[in-house]
């Protein structure tokens, strides 16, 4: 997030809410629901709409005339003439009210429609090729969940709202004009002038700030929720650390911010509301101060004048539907470019928009990815995501089926990096990573993640589903020496919160269990038995090597190196050596981060020794 102060002169002038810029930005997030495999029920119920709005248009042309022709009747004196007034009214209405409730219904159920495709949409763009982790490096992209939660929800909803107002307010524009210009010619040119001098104040004296206001008036309650969301999720730790001080200084500063900007953003919106009030509550003299002489001099009946006035407010609405809707109509354009953002990077570019760029110098190298058999590095070259640091430089090495590989070396000298290069989940760099299908591999993390469901599920994640009996879930269980935790917690179908239930050992047994379930030809361990003791890490290492897996592992432990057929020791600066297990030994003197170094033979920098 950058520094900049909202409405900072430094800013370029942005140009009116209804510019071309935003119209594009709207047509991109919308066109695929209009053209994708649901645009039949789509334009279907968009003619429904329409249909109803024409009809409920129609009805509200007939009470005008009624309320003219009852005020016309009363003035008159004919009782007779009002009582057939009233009773038209009543038919009028009879039809009016449940086409009304119905509209409205329609409405929201298209909206709601609307809704769950896009957002399906954006969930499938967003879990799909790992989007939802590259997006973390993103700074551009702040909040992407509120952006799918909140302001798909807010896009679906008001583009309907404001579809639908702009398609009535040019049906109420073409009926009522009609019954205006019957009546007086000068009305409707006062009319037209008043509307478009007040549409263009509207948008370019209020249009810019509100925008940029109402912008980072989302972005700033996203990161006040955002802070409030990290202390639930870390309530242990800020407890353990008492850190309640620290956390509340920091969500006061994103408060403040939302507080300082909403204080911009009121006393703008105060000048829109004087400005709004005045422009609507002239309507009310106006077309009587016009049609005065003609009623006084008995060329205009009282009836006909109702009548007109009636007409010239329904169509002064018509035609300065942006100035009455002006303040929602900014923060609906403020959301479309948040949603536009999201989907640039989460969504595939239409056809027009993937025309291949000319390369450019400044583009950035990716290592290249491939299927194989076996894991295999060749000339590996790996950088951090928006960083030119070189954390490991050529390396080339190949892990057979049944090896396996320790990686080792001092804090901050790239394991981790490593482990999530080959996972795919870095990018950055050159060389080629051969690697098995996805499915071959399961990775282990340090802090296991436990997702809110049964036991059942815990232990068989990432799949929904399993052909495992319970008895063969029981017996897992046992293997990785968790053997009465379906009894302690009530079965494998109990539903509670494990990360507050488990300890960060059980964590670990447990994600040792998924391996079990899978039966994956590769597993990749970060410091996946960090928490554990001796006698059960070295159990579970002997578990999978005893079943042929093929392990790359991140650990520091001496323990550990009996398991492993192979050590990739990285040196730093983006050297590394290769030595067999049997060759190697950790330096029991080493500073404390687990540093390591080679008995025999000699350390040579980038020296490649793994045999295949």
């Amino acid at each position: 997030m950058t520094g900049e102060i909202p409405g900072s002169s430094k800013k370029k002038r942005r140009g009116p809410p209804l510019s071309v810029a935003a119209w594009q930005q709207f047509v991109s997030v919308a066109k695929p629901y209009w053209l994708g495999d649901e645009k039949g029920r789509a334009w279907l119920l968009l003619t429904l709409l329409i249909v109803l709005m024409l009809v409920e248009t129609k009805l509200a042309v007939m009470l005008n005339d009624q309320a003219g022709e009852m005020t016309s009747a009363l003035a008159s004196k004919n009782g007779e003439r009002f009582w057939t007034s009233v009773r038209a009214c009543l038919v009028v209405l009879a039809f009016a009210v449940p086409i009304y409730a119905f509209y409205y219904y329609m409405r929201d159920l298209f909206a709601n429609q609307w809704r769950r495709w896009l957002t399906g949409r954006f969930l499938d763009g967003y879990l799909g090729g790992r989007k939802y982790y590259e997006l973390g490096a993103n700074r551009e992209i702040d909040n992407p969940d509120q952006r799918i939660s909140e302001d798909v929800n807010t896009f679906t909803g008001r583009s309907i709202h404001f579809m639908l107002i702009f398609l009535g307010s040019l049906m109420q524009l073409v009926a009522f004009s009609a019954v205006l210009w019957s009546i007086s010619h000068v009305l409707v040119g006062v009319l037209v002038a008043y509307a478009v001098t007040g549409t263009v104040v509207a948008l370019y004296v209020f249009g810019n700030p509100l925008i940029h206001l109402n912008f980072w008036q989302l972005r700033r309650e996203a990161d006040f929720r955002f802070s409030l969301i990290r202390v639930r999720e870390n309530a242990e730790s800020i407890a353990f650390y008492g850190g309640e001080q620290q956390e509340r200084a920091r969500i006061d500063n994103k408060f403040n911010k939302v507080i300082h900007n909403f204080s911009r953003l009121i006393k703008k919106q105060r000048a829109l509301n004087l400005f709004q009030r005045t422009f609507s509550q002239l309507t009310l003299v106006l077309p009587f101060v016009i049609l005065a002489d003609a009623v006084l001099s008995g060329q205009l009946e009282v009836g006909r004048a109702v009548q007109a006035a009636g007409a010239f407010t329904a169509v002064l609405t018509a035609v300065g539907v942006i100035v009455d809707n002006f303040e929602s109509l900014s923060r609906f354009v403020a959301g479309i470019g948040r949603l536009q953002t999201l989907s640039s990077h989460v969504l595939p570019a239409t056809p027009a928009a993937s025309t291949p760029a000319p390369a450019s110098a400044h583009a950035e190298s990716r290592i290249r990815r491939t299927p194989c058999a076996h894991l295999k590095l060749e000339s590996l070259t790996l950088c951090p995501p928006q960083s030119e640091r070189v954390l490991i430089k050529d390396l080339t090495l190949a892990v057979q089926p049944g090896d396996a590989l320790l990686i080792t070396g001092d804090s901050g000298c790239g394991k981790s990096s490593l482990l999530r290069a080959i996972a795919g989940l870095w990018h950055k760099g050159s060389g080629t990573i051969h690697h098995p299908p996805r499915e071959e591999c399961f990775f282990l993390p340090q802090q296991p993640y436990l997702q809110p469901g049964t036991l059942r599920s815990q232990l068989i994640y990432p799949s929904a589903e399993t052909a495992l009996s319970d008895a063969q879930l029981l017996d897992i269980l046992e293997q990785v020496h968790l053997p009465y935790l379906a009894e302690r917690v009530g079965g494998l179908d109990a539903t509670l919160d494990w990360e507050k239930l488990l300890s960060i050992g059980e964590q670990q047994r447990l994600a040792f269990g998924r391996v079990l379930v899978h039966g994956p030809s590769i597993v990749i361990l970060d410091e996946a038995t960090s928490a554990l003791d001796s006698a059960n890490e070295s159990a579970l290492y002997k578990r999978l090597r005893d079943q042929g897996t093929t392990l790359v592992s991140i650990a520091h432990r001496a323990g550990v190196l009996r398991h492993h057929t192979h050590v990739l020791w990285l040196t730093g600066e983006g050297c590394w050596e290769v030595h067999a297990a049997a060759d190697y030994e950790f330096d029991t003197a080493a500073p404390r981060g687990g540093a390591a170094q080679a008995a025999q033979p000699a350390s040579q920098p980038c020296e490649m020794a793994l045999a295949g």
